[in-house]
Parts: structure tokens; C-alpha cells; sequence
């Protein structure tokens, strides 16, 4: 439970008795699902565990015999996952009080899942192990909500030792999606939410419902379906199993709020990371400023390892770039080797773990290496 009453659900994919926690954090319109979509061997939900918890080598992770005998010797390269889901999404639609029917459920954006949901998460996987969180990684928004956590929480910040940034939504002024002609339009947009839907973006099982009934009648719709999502965050055919369409639409989109799509549309329009923006008066009664704050993301410490994509239309190389400027101890700045990787791709491609998880691996285990030296 947060401190404001949002009731969340973690789930848990067991290590070793000895293991490492580590927190994987879902993006936009997504859930904890998404992590194990590709499956045994690929989803990156699963792969570490399965791999490093296994005398046997796994072919979709690229790491010497040699690695392999030392990791299963060392009780330290054993990590525990939690799959988190934030608030209104379809595994953490409740609250002790409010209904998710009422409009007031809906009032948070992604300011709220820093400041409430990762503090509430984090800190329940710590007092289970008694210990820091080894990894956070967190995609898309999942991402954004860690720097917000960070910047506004320090003390939570703290119990985390290291992050990765996969497609990070930060600095999301230079869209290349067609989703930007829609952003002069977001108060039209709200209005309509606000009217039909109680602030709830759609409704997830009825836009799920639809999305099946069309994208799953044949291969020709399916691949239409696959071809309208590419014109949103990338084209990547080569990487997309369409044959797992089906699967990724039982789960895919899930709920949130309008506030959030709201926030995001600020920050794209003004080109900074900083907090909602109310009317002016608004503005000042909250923030004794006419204009929302900064976050202050010069004062995080913690090791971040930032992953991008050239053919992410919704995160640009530019913004991502920004960001490492921003951030005092970036420990790893990773362009994908895949010229049509998208934003998607980082959970969904055919070849993620060749891509980035190997990546995510060997950064985890160094980044652990030079804590354990640091102890000694």
C-alpha cells in the first residue's frame, strides 16, 4: 500500500537463497506481463534467473563457460526479480477508499508513482531482504518515474545501489511519432476523457476487447494491427514475432490516467522535466510559482546506465543525450547496435537478449564487482 492509500501488486520470480533483489518497472501502458512476453530464454523478466540458476548453458545469453562457473560459485550473481505495476494499471487497480469509476481515483500522473509507488515498492523488497535494492531498471516510464523518486524522494533514492534506463522518457521534446500532431489538442482530449471515461485513458478491457476481436481475426488484420503500432513508436518488422500478437494483446495497452498522457504533453511542449502544470494561480498556490518546478536531477548519485535507440520515435537520441548531461554518474551511455531497434523492441524484440539484456547482465555484475571491492 502507498502512503496515499493505492493498493499495488508486485510479482515475484524467485532466485537462490543468497539472491539480489532487483525491481523491473513497466513503461507507459503497460504491466509487469510485458517483462515475459517473449518467453523462456528472451523475456528479460525470466532470463537471468533461469539462466544463472541453471547448470545448463542458454544459448540466447552470450557468456563464457568460465563467467558461467564463477557467477553459479558466487552467490552475489544471483538476483530475485520483482515485477512491478503502479497505480491503475490492470494488476494495481485498487485503493482502500477510492473506486476506480470515481474521477478522483484517476487524479495522478507520473509525479505520483515517484513519489508514492517506487517508495512503496522499493521499500517493502527491502525490509523483506534486509537488504538494498541491487538493480532497478525501469522502461520508458518506468524510467521517468525512477528519476522523479530520486530527485524528490533522496532517502529512497538511497536504498537502490544501481539503475538502468531503458528508452528513457525524460526529455521527450523531440517526438517523431505521429503522437505529436496530437499534442495541441490535449485539452480537447481531456474533455472528451473527462466526459466519458471518468479520466481513465479509454478503458483497457473494452479497448483490449476490440483490439482482439479485429487484430486476431486473420494474419492479414494482425499484421495491420503490427503495422499501426510501428507508425506510433518505430518500424521494426524484422524484430516483431508477430505470432506472439495474441499474447501481448491480452495484456497490452492496460489502464492509466489522462493526467499522465496531460503531464507528458507538458514536458514535450516545454522541453523540460518538471512537475504538472495547473492554471497560474493554480501553480502558485502549489508551488509559489506561476511555473512548475525543475527536477533536480543534478543532485542523483546513484550509478545510472542510460540505453537508447536511433529508430525510437518516441525517445529521441537528442533527448537521451540531454539527459546523460544532466546526471552526475552515468556508468554506461548504450546505443543498441540495431539501426531499426524501437521503442518497444527493448521488451518485445526477437533479438533483446543479444541486444541489450547481455548488456544489462554484464553492467550488473561489474557494478557489483566494484561494490563488493568497495566493502572489502
Amino acid at each position: 500500500m502507498t502512503e496515499d492509500g493505492y493498493l499495488l501488486t508486485l510479482h515475484r520470480i524467485p532466485g537462490g537463497n543468497n539472491s539480489l533483489p532487483v525491481l523491473l518497472q513497466h513503461g507507459l501502458l503497460c504491466s509487469s506481463a510485458d517483462w515475459v512476453v517473449l518467453g523462456k530464454g528472451k523475456a528479460l523478466g525470466i532470463i537471468v534467473n533461469q539462466f544463472l540458476n541453471s547448470n545448463m548453458y542458454h544459448k540466447t545469453v552470450i557468456i563464457s563457460l568460465n563467467s558461467i562457473v564463477k557467477m553459479l560459485k558466487n552467490s552475489y550473481y544471483i538476483y530475485i526479480y520483482r515485477l512491478g505495476n503502479v497505480r491503475g494499471n490492470i494488476y494495481s487497480k485498487a485503493h482502500i477508499f477510492l473506486s476506480p469509476k470515481n474521477s478522483s481515483f484517476w487524479n495522478f500522473s507520473f509525479h505520483e508513482m515517484g513519489i508514492y509507488d517506487l517508495p512503496a515498492m522499493i521499500t517493502f523488497i527491502t525490509n523483506m531482504r534486509s537488504q538494498p535494492l541491487h538493480t532497478y531498471i525501469g522502461h520508458s516510464m518506468g524510467a521517468t518515474s525512477f528519476f522523479i523518486m530520486a530527485s524528490e524522494r533522496p532517502k529512497i533514492a538511497r536504498m537502490v545501489q544501481m539503475m538502468v534506463g531503458l528508452a528513457p522518457a525524460v526529455l521527450v521534446n523531440h517526438l517523431q511519432s505521429p503522437v505529436q500532431h496530437l499534442l495541441p489538442f490535449k485539452n480537447e482530449i481531456k474533455r472528451v476523457m473527462q466526459l466519458f471515461f471518468h479520466d481513465e485513458f479509454l478503458q483497457s478491457d473494452f479497448v483490449r476487447f476490440l483490439l482482439k476481436k479485429i487484430c486476431q481475426r486473420n494474419i492479414s488484420l494482425g499484421e495491420i494491427c503490427s503495422n499501426f503500432m510501428f507508425m506510433i513508436w518505430g518500424d521494426d518488422r524484422e524484430q516483431f514475432n508477430n505470432t506472439l500478437l495474441p499474447v501481448i494483446l491480452n495484456h497490452f495497452p492496460t489502464s492509466i490516467s489522462v493526467k499522465t498522457l496531460l503531464h507528458y504533453s507538458q514536458i514535450a511542449d516545454s522541453g523540460k522535466f518538471r512537475k504538472y502544470e495547473y492554471s497560474r494561480v493554480k501553480n502558485l498556490l502549489i508551488y509559489n510559482s506561476m511555473n512548475p518546478p525543475n527536477y533536480d536531477l543534478s543532485n542523483i548519485t546513484i550509478p545510472v546506465a542510460l540505453f537508447y535507440a536511433n529508430n525510437d520515435w518516441l525517445i529521441s537520441t537528442k533527448g537521451v543525450k540531454r539527459l546523460y548531461h544532466l546526471l552526475p554518474n552515468v556508468v554506461d551511455m548504450y546505443e543498441v547496435p540495431w539501426s531499426k531497434f524501437n521503442h518497444m523492441d527493448f521488451i518485445w524484440a526477437k533479438d533483446a537478449s543479444k541486444l541489450v539484456y547481455d548488456r544489462i547482465l554484464k553492467i550488473m555484475r561489474r557494478e557489483n564487482s566494484n561494490n563488493v571491492r568497495s566493502v572489502e
